[in-house]
């Protein structure tokens, strides 16, 4: 049967058959988080017209100023997938604690089997711009005694005790795509029937690279290994072949990651050792390293941050950041050899 014509939800219960214990809440999750993006893309769309640009007034836990729709994001994927019985905890890059309870209501949410991480709207600086921006999950099985309140450590897992992760990405179309360790599978809204139809099925990173995707403003702040790694995408290193990477840089992170997982490539952004003004990694580890990490390998891609690979950071904070190098493995791989030699 043509691919187009299978719904997310009807892709979700097929692979939901491939585990005869399953009791559909995950199901009912993933649905949900479907449900979010749908009416996220729809404001989105609209956002040149209403009040919804600019910004909230409100620095958030990162020291970041929200724009008016990163805190809309926020608000619908919390309402939507507080629901009792699926959900234990909730963490979104926006909120400085972790959510354990309905925010409709008294509600617990202790019940819940599973653990919700989010970034309710990556690149929200470029929105203002028309640029495409995304939405970046993870989904965790809880470590805490069902029952309970979730607490902190049922976020703290490394990305290898991941079931699931996705994004949404709200460009020219509104596409999403996940897995749940079983294949990468990218849907696009059909908004004549406003369904996720399967459009891009088994997504594998091609062989050949074409795209390298880095903010180079900063490289004079990065480490020695980390500019000769540069240097070397460029073709600016003397004893090495010339590799042949057209430069693209969106400064969204699931844009510019999309990009690279469609077409190949490698995304990257080193820690900024010299940087007074910023003088540590940039990208959160739990919103957006490990998922997209997870994503990446299950694709035939691998994702590090210059040392190890990204799934095997313990994390020992919530919005603990790290650097990321991801996409094609053999580039990050040529990546930790250069930090490895240089520093």
């Amino acid at each position: 049967m043509n691919s187009h014509l299978i719904t997310i939800e009807r892709h979700i219960i097929e692979q939901e058959r491939a585990y005869p214990e399953a009791t559909g809440v995950f199901s009912n999750l993933l649905y949900d988080i479907a449900l979010a993006a749908k009416i996220i893309s729809r404001e989105i769309q609209r956002a040149g017209l209403g009040d919804i640009l600019g910004e909230s007034g409100v620095i958030n836990v990162q020291g970041e100023r929200q724009m008016k729709l990163d805190v809309y994001a926020n608000e619908v994927l919390i309402r939507m997938n507080s629901y009792p019985g699926r959900v234990g905890i909730i963490a979104s890059e926006e909120m400085e604690r972790i959510i354990t309870a309905n925010p409709d209501g008294p509600a617990s949410m202790s019940q819940g089997k599973y653990v919700l991480i989010f970034d309710p709207l990556d690149g929200s600086s470029n929105i203002e711009s028309n640029v495409s921006v995304g939405t970046i999950f993870s989904i965790y099985r809880r470590k805490s005694q069902l029952g309970t309140p979730g607490t902190l450590q049922d976020c703290l897992q490394p990305g290898h005790a991941l079931v699931a992760a996705g994004y949404i990405l709200y460009g020219s179309s509104t596409m999403l795509v996940y897995t749940t360790g079983n294949g990468v599978h990218g849907f696009t809204l059909e908004p004549s029937v406003g369904e996720f139809l399967l459009s891009h099925p088994n997504i594998m990173v091609p062989e050949t690279p074409k795209y390298a995707s880095v903010n180079a403003s900063y490289e004079n702040y990065w480490s020695p290994g980390a500019q000769r790694f540069h240097h070397y995408l460029q073709g600016r290193e003397p004893t090495q072949p010339r590799v042949a990477l057209s430069s693209r840089y969106v400064g969204s992170l699931v844009a510019d990651f999309h990009r690279n997982l469609l077409q190949g490539g490698i995304f990257y952004y080193p820690l900024n050792y010299q940087d007074p003004a910023n003088p540590q990694a940039k990208l959160r580890l739990l919103y957006e390293a490990a998922p997209l990490a997870f994503i990446i390998e299950k694709a035939g891609g691998y994702a590090s941050d210059g040392t190890q690979n990204i799934l095997d950071v313990e994390p020992t904070a919530l919005h603990q950041r790290v650097p990321l190098f991801i996409g094609n493995e053999e580039l990050v791989r040529q990546a930790e050899a250069y930090i490895r030699q240089y520093g």
